[in-house]
């Protein structure tokens, strides 16, 4: 029987990092990656057993420094990149690079860890992103549905292309492009667009949104002003091409339609504080998740301008001739709403994301290495799916 509770773990360690496993779509599996500027740095892979309402977790060591960011191959369960700080002749530089879990975890499992057996293991270094001549880097992002063998990172003003080779043991850098003006332009996050054979990425510097066209490295649109004050985090409607939600540190969510950028379609002004993080339901796009600094997870019902306004399409065959005529007149789309705040965390939440395997699931993260793990409500799914 499932049930509605949040289950809670701890991590001891402070982070704010977390990615679903992209490629598992069988075992609900998170990963979350450290900051410890005392200790080795650490991963955590989470298995929730729904049917038990219980995580399991194994922990890989990530011994070259405190992670910023992570992300999972869309082809290889087994393959990840992080975003990590080293100090190098007392200057800290954010880096990238490209790793392998042990063979033996790469699939999530039920089976909880025997406890004497589950001692700490070590990543594989496959490749280094490297950066030397570009700077700090602020996110890897996957090509999606691709064999994972295409990544995009940003790195202070350059986005750059790689090529993963030779088993992903080398990086190699296709094609790059810098932001041009005045000032500091550096980016803070992007997306690799689903929409478009996967040929558009966003990126966010600054308050400005940017699409990027990965064949030529060249901006296909702009929106300038998109917030407030900085942009901390975009994501891409994954069943409508040119919708895409951002968020920042004007405490406030917008949605864009990249065709017509002077203004946003909608905009949420849920939150008290900034919002890091917004991500878009997998299957039910109207389900958006936003985490921020407020300490509060929202889960809203964006049903306006999703790729359901109207509900769910009922099949017109099964309609008779008067219910047909009345439901002509009752077209009217459905009301957005906050579906349900969640108050778990005591700390900034700076990482939400949906499972890859169960569309009704989601996590997020606190700086303070509490993880949650929370079901849309139960009346709400039956609602969408009935």
């Amino acid at each position: 029987m499932e049930d509605d509770a949040p289950v809670i773990y701890g991590l001891e360690f402070q982070a704010r990092a977390l990615t679903p496993q992209t490629a598992e779509t069988d075992a609900i599996r998170f990963l979350v990656g450290t900051q410890s500027l005392k200790y080795d740095n650490q991963i955590h892979i989470i298995d929730f057993d729904d049917e038990n309402n219980i995580i399991n977790k194994n922990v890989l060591l990530h011994q070259v420094g405190e992670i910023w960011h992570i992300s999972a191959s869309p082809a290889d369960k087994g393959v990840l990149a992080t975003c990590y700080n080293k100090t190098s002749d007392s200057k800290v530089l954010t880096c990238a690079a490209v790793w392998r879990m042990p063979k033996e975890l790469e699939s999530g499992s039920h089976e909880s860890p025997d406890d004497s057996s589950s001692t700490t293991q070590t990543l594989e270094l496959l490749c280094h992103l490297d950066n030397t001549a570009h700077g700090n880097m602020a996110c890897v992002t996957w090509e999606p549905m691709g064999d994972g063998k295409k990544i995009i990172s940003l790195a202070d003003n350059h986005i750059l292309l790689w090529d993963l080779q030779e088993s992903s043991s080398q990086a190699v850098l296709a094609s790059s492009a810098s932001l041009e003006g005045k000032g500091q332009l550096k980016f803070t996050s992007g997306r690799w667009s689903p929409h478009h054979n996967c040929t558009q990425v966003a990126t966010a510097n600054d308050t400005t949104l940017r699409g990027w066209d990965t064949r030529s490295m060249s901006q296909v649109y702009c929106i300038e002003n998109a917030h407030g004050q900085l942009v901390r985090d975009l994501d891409f409607n994954p069943n409508k091409q040119y919708y895409l939600a951002s968020c920042g540190d004007d405490c406030r969510v917008k949605f864009w339609d990249t065709r017509n950028v002077t203004e946003p379609v909608k905009t949420l002004e849920e939150h008290s504080h900034w919002v890091w993080n917004v991500r878009y339901n997998h299957s039910h796009d109207q389900l958006v998740l936003t985490g921020s600094s407020d300490s509060r997870v929202i889960l809203s019902n964006m049903v306006s301008i999703s790729s359901e306004p109207f509900g769910h399409l009922v099949d017109d065959e099964d309609l008779s001739d008067q219910e047909e005529h009345q439901q002509e007149e009752n077209k009217e789309p459905l009301q957005d709403s906050v579906i349900a705040t969640y108050e778990e965390h005591e700390d900034s939440v700076y990482a939400v994301d949906w499972s890859s395997a169960d569309p009704w699931l989601f996590a997020s993260l606190s700086y303070d290495g509490r993880l949650v793990v929370n079901r849309v409500p139960r009346a709400l799914k039956y609602h969408i799916l009935l």
